[in-house]
C-alpha cells in the first residue's frame, strides 16, 4: 500500500486505520457490516442501508454509508456544513455526535484527511487514559 497522504483515500483505507487504532475490536452484529469500537464503544460502522438516507434521484436506500463518531455538535456542524466535504447527516442522527460518509465519495477525502477522521473518531470514543496515552504518542502537528 501507498504512504502517500495525498492519494485519494479508498475504504480499504477505514478498514486498515481503524485496525491500526489500540485497544480495538470489530463485531459484526448485521452481515457483514463491521462495526469498529474502542473499550466497547463504536468508533465508525458501516451501516445497513436505512430509509433516512436515500438517493434524491431513484429514491433507493444508500448501501454504502459510513459512520464516523464526532467530538461534538460544533465539529459534526463544521463537517456537514462544508459544501467541500463528503460528509453529511440525516434527521435520524440530530443530536447524536456522528456524521455520514458515503463510500462512493471517499475519494472526496486524501488519505491523510481520512487519517485524521478516523483517528478523531477513536479519540471521541476512547477513555480519557486511553486517549492521552496515544496523544502523547502522537502529538498533534
Amino acid at each position: 500500500m501507498s504512504d502517500d497522504g495525498s492519494r485519494p483515500a479508498r475504504v480499504d483505507d477505514v478498514h486498515e486505520l481503524a485496525r491500526a487504532m489500540p485497544h480495538v475490536t470489530v463485531e459484526y452484529r448485521t452481515g457483514d457490516n463491521p462495526i469498529y469500537q474502542v473499550g466497547g464503544k463504536s468508533f465508525i460502522f458501516f451501516r445497513t442501508p436505512r430509509p433516512d438516507a436515500l438517493d434524491p434521484e431513484t429514491g433507493e436506500r444508500y448501501r454504502d454509508v459510513i459512520v464516523f463518531w464526532v467530538e461534538s455538535e460544533a465539529e459534526k456542524q463544521a463537517l456537514v456544513q462544508d459544501e467541500a466535504s463528503p460528509f453529511f447527516t440525516t434527521a435520524h442522527f440530530d443530536g447524536h455526535p456522528s456524521v455520514l460518509l458515503r463510500a462512493g465519495r471517499i475519494g472526496d477525502l486524501t488519505r491523510q484527511e481520512l487519517t485524521e477522521h478516523v483517528q478523531d473518531a477513536w479519540l471521541s470514543r476512547a477513555s480519557a487514559r486511553r486517549a492521552a496515552t496515544w496523544l502523547e504518542a502522537h502529538p498533534p502537528a
